[in-house]
């Protein structure tokens, strides 16, 4: 995707700086040091000391710094100089955290962040949020009730909007140059993603996809969905969700007027929707029927590639596709390629 050059006009983008423990703060670094026409107009909602300690880190002993500056308002990003880290400082400092360790306080950090950069996109301050990784232990560690960064801002756009979390739904799509996928179910035990396969939950999901990828492709999407038992439950022999719940839900899409075929042999969908050679796959998005059969096929295809996507909110967000990487954080050696993707994917979704 070619970059779009960043205008004062426009409204930034807020990247939060995810874990202070993780990699999140070292990959921010290296993407304001490595792509600065994918950075520019774009600053990091987190800690100074923070930042900072990313920037020694990454510039390796004894090498000059990426310089790291205070902001004190979203528009001032335009004025920073290319390869300079803004910062807009969240009121509560942080005191010195342990790299690669589960903390309260990371957590909060972490948190605190999120909720800053949700509700200045929901009063349309920022175009976009781009959300470095978080850690879901130290979210628990710090009481906070939400496992992840998609249900965190689905409470923040519900509370806003005065509605129910229930009432705003919102699902996860794991995209690359090559695959498309959207989660019928998240971050829930697998007992719990096998009862979430109700007529409703893929109602709503194809009602998700179906507007939310279609306003970026400019088109109705060709929705393909995967089948929740081996070999899409093989005529009932394997399971009966696909005959009693997935094959009458897509039916009932088809008759809405949505491109949707399936259930598919979870094992081939996939490779049947991958884009190779310039060429389009069969489908451009998959429905996975729970977390990891969507995210295996995204993330083999390249860590560093994946971008994930929230859809159905009233905000723009993306994030790089892996985690907090707390067994290499602190060395300098986090690859930004993922981060860089989705600050481009959000610029593409401003613009």
């Amino acid at each position: 995707m070619p970059v779009i050059p960043a205008r004062p006009s426009q409204l930034p983008i807020a990247i939060t700086m995810g874990d202070p423990a993780g990699i999140g703060p070292e990959i921010i670094a290296k993407a304001f040091r490595d792509d600065p026409a994918v950075t520019a107009g774009c600053f990091v909602v987190g800690d100074m000391a923070t930042l900072r300690r990313a920037s020694a880190v990454v510039s390796g002993p004894g090498r000059p710094l990426i310089p790291v500056s205070r902001i004190d308002a979203p528009q001032e990003a335009f004025a920073t100089p290319p390869r300079c880290i803004p910062v807009l400082q969240m009121p509560r400092r942080l005191g010195p955290v342990a790299v690669g360790r589960v903390s309260a306080e990371a957590g909060q950090a972490a948190a605190d962040c999120v909720v800053w950069a949700a509700q200045a996109a929901l009063r349309k301050e920022i175009g976009a949020i781009v959300t470095a990784p978080l850690h879901k232990e130290a979210l628990a560690a710090a009481g906070i009730s939400y496992p992840g960064h998609t249900e965190l801002l689905q409470a923040q756009a519900a509370a806003f909007l005065g509605k129910s979390v229930s009432d705003v739904p919102v699902r996860m799509m794991l995209a690359n140059d090559e695959l498309r996928t959207v989660l019928l179910s998240i971050h829930v035990a697998l007992r719990d993603a096998i009862d979430a396969v109700t007529p409703e939950n893929l109602q709503e999901t194809l009602r998700i996809t179906h507007e939310s990828v279609g306003a970026l492709l400019q088109r109705a999407p060709r929705i393909g969905v995967a089948g929740l038992n081996p070999h899409a439950g093989e005529g009932g022999l394997f399971g009966r969700e696909e005959i009693d719940t997935i094959a009458p839900t897509i039916e009932t899409a088809r008759r809405a007027g949505m491109d949707v075929r399936g259930p598919f042999a979870p094992d081939t969908v996939f490779m049947r929707a991958r884009a190779s050679a310039g060429e389009p796959g069969e489908f451009d998005v998959v429905i996975a029927m729970y977390h990891d059969q969507g995210l295996i096929p995204v993330k083999y295809l390249g860590v560093d590639k994946g971008v994930n996507v929230t859809l159905g909110l009233p905000i723009r967000r993306t994030s790089p596709d892996h985690g907090t990487a707390f067994d290499i954080a602190g060395t300098g050696q986090a690859d930004p390629s993922s981060l860089i993707g989705a600050i481009r994917f959000a610029r593409g979704l401003v613009h």
